[in-house]
């Protein structure tokens, strides 16, 4: 099974606070610095559960895109797309008490444009599309064309709606009317996004909503399935939404594939950092 990932890589800094900030002060915490990045993330994850993997992204020319690069390569992922004059992007997590809070500089990953787009590369099984790729121009417009190209060669397309802070800004109903364009088989949702953009106007054959602690839920037009997380110490919740849409597009049936995911997700946020 070949799973193709389309968004962004990025340099992924986790900062695990052993104690709050303080305004012009120093204070103790744990930092790990890697790939990262939703496309990255799942591609990741993907490989780790046994998937051929390959990540579709624009990166930089600098050190920090050479860097993700050797370390995706390392891990089992093809990493594919133009790298350009310019900087790599990279993210910030800022984890205290289980939770944690991100802020993004996605570089010139939102530049990637249809005509740099290969149709080899969307020779997959499943086209996972980061919600991000859908939130800027050229790469929504790279997006859409992706998906077109996996589906004429027999692949399923999924979604992760990605972050409700940016689909608030960029305006729900609008981001509706692009998800319908893109029509995913499997959306995957964290309950804000779902909130944010009424659970009952997303049209997807499978939608998954992501609970956290709580699990997951599994829609289909027939049958609405919970599922129960599975028990871990959470050092650091970075990626585990990733890991989980990882396992879900790697697993077989509903149950086994929402179960695999939840493995996944469990093992992802017992350790710092999104990768496995």
């Amino acid at each position: 099974m070949l799973v193709a990932t389309f968004g962004d890589v990025l340099l992924d800094v986790v900062v695990l606070l052993a104690e709050p900030l303080a305004p012009g002060g120093d204070v103790r915490a744990v930092n790990r610095a890697g790939a990262g990045g939703q496309a990255a993330n799942v591609a990741a994850w993907a490989a780790e559960l046994g998937a051929e993997a390959r990540c579709i992204a624009k990166r930089g020319d600098d050190p920090a895109g050479e860097l993700v690069a050797r370390e995706l390569d390392a891990r089992g992922v093809e990493l594919v797309g133009p790298v350009a004059a310019g900087e790599t992007g990279v993210v910030v997590s800022v984890v205290r008490d289980g939770d944690r809070s991100l802020a993004s500089d996605r570089g010139v990953a939102p530049s990637l444009a249809p005509e740099e787009l290969d149709g080899a590369w969307l020779a997959c099984d499943v086209l996972h599309v980061s919600g991000y790729a859908l939130l800027r121009e050229p790469i929504a417009a790279a997006a859409l064309l992706a998906a077109r190209l996996a589906r004429q060669q027999g692949a399923r397309v999924s979604v992760d709606l990605a972050a409700w802070t940016e689909i608030r800004s960029y305006g729900p109903v609008r981001f509706r009317e692009l998800l319908d364009e893109l029509a995913p088989d499997v959306l995957f949702a964290t309950e804000a996004e779902w909130e944010l953009l009424g659970g009952a106007y997303l049209t997807a054959p499978v939608g998954v909503l992501k609970r956290g602690a709580r699990g997951c839920t599994v829609f289909t037009e027939d049958a609405k399935l919970d599922f129960a997380a599975i028990d871990a110490e959470v050092v650091d919740p970075t990626g585990a939404g990733d890991a989980l849409a990882a396992g879900f597009l790697v697993g077989g049936s509903l149950e086994a594939a929402a179960r695999r995911g939840l493995d996944a997700a469990a093992r992802c946020v017992a350790k710092v950092g999104s990768l496995p």
